[in-house]
């Protein structure tokens, strides 16, 4: 497939990068900056703004898919509405390029954990990541009233790693609303295998127009 990858250096996007070449897809990696990106065979880079609807459009149309890795950035002090505000314009875009499918990354903070209360609403959840997380929470609301596109929001499990904890299994359990725990009650994955799953989903859609959640 031809897939427009968005947020293609970040610590998801990276992954989803490396995922998508294993797996022969030719990929147009779109980042903020060009130097993020190591040059390699099925990789064109291109420089658009998630902003720039018009802008962004032309950068992906003629593609079979579009994935969504895009963060407004952890230290932004505008994350919040930038998120929804880059967010929605990919959206947009998508539609306007004529590309029906849309694969979004968004957080855990959404996931239920009771039938009235998400992560994001737990005590003791950390400041620092609200934005983002009320921010993915409030986009997801967003998405489930598309009908013109064949979207999809995957959240991670609850933990993410990369490096020494962080392998490609290529295995993983999926759910809906909820987390996915271990037998030590952890909801846990490494962003490699949050890539497999993506990919997955790419080449297999079994969760059109919904969300769902990757552990191990």
């Amino acid at each position: 497939m031809k897939v427009a990858l968005i947020g293609a250096s970040g610590f998801v996007g990276n992954a989803i990068l490396n995922e998508l070449l294993q797996r022969g897809h030719q990929v147009t990696a779109i980042v903020r900056s060009a130097n993020k990106i190591s040059p390699a065979e099925n990789v064109t880079v291109v420089v658009a703004n998630v902003l720039n609807e018009t802008e962004l459009s032309n950068a992906i149309v003629r593609h079979d898919a579009v994935i969504s890795a895009y963060n407004a950035g952890w230290t932004n002090p505008n994350l919040y509405h930038e998120f929804l505000q880059g967010s929605q314009a990919i959206q947009e875009a998508v539609k306007k390029s004529g590309i029906k499918r849309l694969i979004v990354v968004g957080g855990a903070g959404s996931l239920f954990v009771a039938p009235d209360q998400q992560i994001v609403d737990t005590e003791g959840f950390p400041e620092e990541w609200k934005p983002g997380a009320l921010a993915a929470r409030d986009y997801l609301n967003i998405l489930k009233e598309e009908k013109e596109l064949d979207w999809t929001f995957l959240s991670p499990a609850v933990e993410m790693h990369q490096g020494t904890s962080g392998i490609r299994k290529g295995t993983y359990r999926t759910g809906l609303d909820n987390p996915v725990f271990d037998e030590n009650n952890r909801s846990v994955i490494s962003v490699e295998d949050v890539a497999v799953a993506i990919i997955d989903e790419l080449e297999n859609p079994k969760h059109l127009r919904q969300r769902f959640t990757v552990a191990y």
